[in-house]
């Protein structure tokens, strides 16, 4: 936990004004916490049994002014602390979403969204809720048990180390049960983030679901999920209540005690303690069990901040892409492309890829053709980066990818997938998204060419209408011409088509490849498809099996060798399932 305090100190640094102002209001709210048994013991000692009503008011008045600067630091304390603890929690947000949008690829193949959103958002709500209340609750529980003690002391130093010889006991407990608590801590909060994982699918895959008419089917799913998460947070409760209980158990003991140990010494050293001194001790004796009843409440706060904080620092310790030394700078390539014996796994029981070798040359259109799962994509993928190959190297106009900076290569490739991804917002704000310094001339061409102009003129905003959430709004046809615009701002050199028309319909296929074959022209493209009727005219076709490549040739010299192309072609016109003709394995 130091280390982990350690490394959470340093959000402190741009706010250390602000930091040691509250420290100051906290102690001075401590302080003046002790303002009420300072003030009312000369008064029920000496100017009540005086009839001193005149010092009586001044001390009245002395505490009423005390605690209204009580409160004004109080004020202090939950604005600004709270306005600081937010400010962390911004920083610590903006930190995370880096960290995120820096870790390569492969990272999203195992995370679900709904549990990085839970660690964006919950977790460091409480961690900012620790950041804020953390260092004052300390700070103020501290000095209220020593300045208390030592108040009581000034009354009875006997009956004052009588309770203080209690002390330990809260410490024993907190030590038995902290481990048990962390972990059922934990486990609440990975349940946090299953519960949003499941509602962030379920949400986004609504219209499956009434489609398929599973609205119970996913009831059961969310009901499985909600079970977990109050089977673990009930976990965190118990050991809570149980430290709890056993704490609150020990600050009451205090009061039978002093009631008890305060009897004895009236009635046994009656010259040295007498009933004011019992009754002053018995009330300044909640200056003692105050502050340690505010430690029990906190202590749930601090298991959740500091949960949190080891959730976010398993995420910006997870490692990051980063290029490699002396990385080249490219503004636009050429386009010439090499796979040099290459060989990927996603992991050690199965080989994706072995020993490719392939040479794309400038500006020609290569297709890759296979059964699902033979690595068509994942070869694709490797171009850009996304994943880190075994063995063997890619080579982009002579130079390895790897001496190539990440953001300089990607800028050159453009990726038109099946499944198009679109940002809640306008057309023209999707379209730029391949080029944000686009003109709204570049804008407007790239949606010409991409046959979406004339559709986006029909609609009362034009370019400033709304797509709703992913494009909910548009047909597939339409999201499809909108993905390929947005390429056509970018320009890229290299063009990477993966299954790109496979979920239209034939009419509007028809309509996409014309804007396909406007995009690919002057570019380097490799097509990925299953519809071999639409890679007919590609310069090359790769067969790809097993992760190898098994024949490649135009599409004439392929039908002319009767091999598995062949029969791959042929089984499109002749409804003959793939998995008879290729061995998918």
């Amino acid at each position: 936990m130091k280390k982990l305090f350690s490394r959470f100190i340093k959000y402190y640094k741009p706010h250390k004004g602000t930091f040691i102002v509250d420290m100051l209001c906290s102690l001075g709210y401590s302080l003046l916490g002790l303002a009420y048994p300072l003030i009312s013991s000369p008064i029920l000692d000496k100017y009540i049994p005086e009839g001193n009503i005149k010092m009586v008011c001044l001390f009245a008045l002395a505490l009423l002014g005390a605690y209204i600067l009580r409160q004004g630091f109080n004020y202090y304390i939950n604005y600004f602390g709270h306005v600081m603890g937010v400010k962390i929690q911004a920083k610590m947000r903006s930190d995370l979403f880096t960290h995120l949008e820096e870790l390569p690829y492969s990272y999203y193949d195992n995370s679900e969204t709904g549990q990085l959103m839970t660690r964006m958002t919950n977790d460091l709500f409480n961690v900012a809720e620790l950041a804020h209340h953390g260092p004052e609750n300390l700070f103020i529980t501290t000095f209220m048990v020593l300045g208390s003690f030592a108040y009581l002391c000034t009354i009875s130093w006997k009956l004052a180390l009588i309770v203080f010889a209690f002390l330990p006991i809260l410490f024993v407990i907190t030590m038995a049960i902290r481990k048990r608590m962390t972990r059922a801590f934990r486990e609440s909060r990975a349940a946090v983030g299953d519960i949003n994982a499941t509602l962030e699918n379920s949400i986004a895959g609504i219209r499956v679901t009434k489609a398929y008419a599973n609205e119970a089917y996913e009831q059961e799913k969310f009901e499985k999920n909600n079970k977990k998460f109050v089977v673990a947070r009930s976990k965190s409760y118990k050991y809570f209540s149980l430290y709890s209980a056993s704490m609150g158990f020990v600050t009451l003991l205090y009061n039978v005690i002093v009631l008890l140990a305060g009897a004895l010494f009236c009635i046994y050293d009656s010259e040295n303690f007498d009933y004011v001194d019992l009754v002053t001790f018995m009330i300044s004796i909640n200056l003692f069990t105050q502050p340690i009843t505010t430690l029990i409440a906190f202590f749930e706060q601090l298991q959740d901040g500091v949960t949190g904080l080891e959730r976010y620092f398993e995420i910006m310790d997870a490692p990051i892409e980063q290029d490699k030394a002396n990385a080249l700078e490219i503004d636009r390539f050429k386009g010439e492309i090499s796979f040099v014996d290459v060989d990927f796994s996603y992991d050690e029981s199965r080989k994706i890829l072995s020993s490719i070798n392939l040479t794309i040359p400038q500006g020609k259109t290569y297709a890759l053709v296979g059964a699902s799962g033979g690595g068509k994509t994942t070869l694709a993928h490797l171009i850009p980066k996304f994943y880190k190959i075994e063995n063997g190297d890619i080579l982009i106009d002579g130079v390895s990818v790897n001496d190539i900076k990440n953001s300089s290569l990607r800028k050159n490739i453009g990726i038109v997938q099946q499944d198009v991804f679109l940002f809640t917002g306008s057309f023209k704000e999707n379209i730029a998204y391949g080029n944000p310094d686009a003109s709204e001339d570049d804008i407007i061409e790239a949606s010409k060419k991409a046959n979406l102009y004339d559709y986006i003129m029909s609609l009362p905003n034009g370019f400033d209408t709304e797509i709703g959430e992913r494009g909910v709004k548009m047909s597939g046809g339409q999201k499809q011409r909108l993905s390929i615009a947005r390429v056509f701002v970018k320009n890229p050199s290299i063009l990477i088509l993966d299954e790109a028309t496979s979920a239209l319909d034939n009419t509007t296929e028809a309509l996409i490849q014309q804007s396909l074959f406007e995009l690919c022209k002057g570019r380097t493209t490799i097509i990925i498809a299953h519809r071999l009727s639409t890679i007919r005219s590609a310069d090359k076709i790769i067969i790809i099996n097993k992760g190898k490549i098994c024949e490649e040739g135009t599409h004439e010299e392929l039908i002319n060798k009767n091999g598995i192309y062949t029969q791959l072609y042929n089984s499109q016109f002749s409804d003959q399932n793939i998995s008879d003709i290729v061995d998918i394995g």
